[in-house]
């Protein structure tokens, strides 16, 4: 049975379908060049379709900012490992035994003078490996604008108000760049250990629109 389109296309002129919402958008021009690249890392031997589809299933099972908060709650236990990480954070976290992503990772240091929060200002690039899937409001575009223009103002709807005498510096992720924020370890917590202080520290707070949560 002929479709209801065949009897308004032409003979020879292929029909176009007009373009759904529902459906994935058409590949960019960067998008491809993405697809191009991978080919040509896997026919060069960097590394194996099998490797690629492993990862991918890693990223893709971390559901939860577990991992980053024990990041988090090694550094403030361990001054050591906290320089090595501001250092080079890739390779401080591969060192803990944890999967550090694909990109390079710079981890963010609050303090009583400096706060800092992340956003991807393009689309929505993201530590997830570390952080599991990134909420909703972080992919928005209203977050995604807003918090560039007006951070103070945006900290404060999500509870987390700035004094005056701190400054917020506001860090824009990339493709090849994340950011991790170590929020500064609430008073209290001496003599806790690591998995006490991870319960402390969540996936907001390594965003930097919230603080570790108070012993309380």
């Amino acid at each position: 049975m002929p479709h209801d389109h065949d009897d308004l296309t032409p003979p020879g002129v292929p029909h176009k379908h007009p373009f759904q919402e529902d459906h994935p958008e058409p590949q960019t021009y960067h998008q491809l060049l993405g697809v191009a690249l991978h080919e040509v890392l896997i026919e060069k031997g960097v590394y194996t379709m099998d490797e690629m589809r492993a990862r991918m299933e890693r990223i893709e099972g971390v559901s939860s900012e577990t991992h980053g908060a024990r990041i988090v709650a090694r550094a403030w236990l361990d001054d050591d490992f906290k320089a090595k990480l501001i250092d080079n954070a890739f390779a401080a976290i591969k060192l803990a035994d944890m999967d550090p992503g694909y990109a390079e990772i710079t981890v963010l240091e609050n303090t009583p003078s400096t706060h800092n929060v992340v956003v991807c200002t393009l689309c929505s690039c993201y530590p997830r490996s570390l952080l599991g899937r990134p909420p909703a409001w972080y992919k928005s575009k209203s977050y995604r604008a807003r918090v560039v223009r007006e951070p103070r103002e945006v900290l404060a709807e999500f509870g987390t108000p700035i004094p005056d005498n701190q400054d917020v510096t506001v860090h824009d992720s990339t493709a090849e760049l994340r950011y991790i924020v170590l929020p500064m370890r609430p008073a209290g917590t001496e003599g806790w250990s690591e998995d006490q202080l991870a319960t402390l520290v969540s996936r907001d707070s390594m965003i930097g629109v919230a603080r570790a949560s108070d012993p309380e």
